[in-house]
């Protein structure tokens, strides 16, 4: 009887092992795929080699994360990749701002925010207006004077049309009267060498994206895109200090997921990121590289792709821009 009752307490503690996996939720078993929209060097990419170096070093993670850059389409290539990938727990992806503002200007545009799973919103990015050390715009005004004088002669490195260079171009030239080119390149280097070169004549970017050209006296910093002026740009004015009344646009970027993980895996990816964002590692980066603190979890991020998309079509209709959705 107790040989009996032991072999049956034994199958018991068998037969409840995998409801204690189960309940214990979703932990990745392999390489996870991290996801960017934006080639190599560009911000989004900076992003996310440094998110997965530290989830290395922090060891937040049991599996290694390699990331993939999926470029094209401002942002749909990304986003179309993710919807293939219906399901997968092992694929998550950095997003910005333009994935949720492109398709409302795009009809071709086939994904929306929508149509993927929220995880966890990350930062927000200030901007500045950069140009050549020796350019002889000493300010975004001369610039502006410049592009009214004669319109369509000045020329400005970009990243994507819908992108935040692209809007604020359009706001400011309605604005002005003010009229000038917008070269679009897929990769930062390409930007910033069509800058130096002497191709273009300004460039908007992301603080930590040429911070160290600013320090070595290559670029100026002529304007900032934040409310406030920024610690290490003190004699710098603002948008509006400078006297222009156009929104300040932020980049927004976090993470989302393909359609269709279980909860399990939104939660699991919720913990990390939530972890992470505790780091004094992560703390250090947002102030070396002047960013803010804009960390969500799924349900908060998701009501906030909604506003976001509200504020995005009241700066499309300022801008005369036609809204397909």
């Amino acid at each position: 009887m107790r040989a009996r009752s032991v072999i049956f307490n034994a199958a018991l503690v068998f037969a409840a092992i995998p409801l204690l996996v189960h309940a214990q939720g979703f932990t990745p078993t392999k390489p996870v795929e991290f996801v960017t929209h934006t080639g190599v060097g560009a911000g989004g990419d900076v992003l996310a080699r440094y998110l997965a170096n530290v989830m290395e070093k922090e060891k937040l993670l049991p599996v290694r994360m390699h990331v993939a850059n999926k470029t094209g389409g401002g942002g749909q290539t990304a986003m179309a990749y993710l919807v293939e990938k219906a399901g997968d727990t092992h694929t998550i992806s950095l997003y910005t701002g333009i994935w949720i503002s492109n398709p409302l200007m795009l009809p071709e545009a086939k994904t929306t925010m929508k149509d993927l799973t929220s995880l966890v919103r990350l930062l927000l990015e200030p901007g500045l207006i950069v140009v050549k050390s020796d350019s002889p715009f000493r300010t975004f005004n001369d610039f502006i004077d410049e592009a009214k004088r004669n319109p369509g002669t000045l020329k400005q490195s970009g990243s994507l049309v819908g992108g935040r260079d692209w809007m604020l171009r359009v706001l400011l030239m309605k604005q002005t009267g003010a009229n000038w080119a917008f070269i679009p390149f897929p990769v930062m280097g390409e930007r910033l060498g069509a800058l130096l070169g002497g191709h273009t004549n300004i460039l908007l970017v992301d603080p930590q994206e040429t911070g160290e050209h600013i320090r070595a006296g290559t670029l100026r910093v002529i304007v900032q895109i934040a409310d406030n002026r920024l610690p290490p740009y003190p004699n710098v004015p603002t948008m509006k200090e400078a006297g222009f009344d156009v929104p300040n646009i932020p980049v927004v970027r976090g993470v989302v997921a393909p359609p269709g993980i279980p909860r399990e895996a939104v939660a699991y990816w919720e913990g990390v990121f939530a972890k992470l964002v505790r780091t004094p590692a992560w703390r250090k980066y947002l102030e070396d590289n002047v960013l803010e603190d804009g960390f969500q979890r799924s349900a908060e991020q998701s009501k906030f792709f909604d506003e976001y998309a509200e504020t995005m079509r009241g700066v499309m209709r300022e801008g005369g821009i036609k809204i397909v959705r």
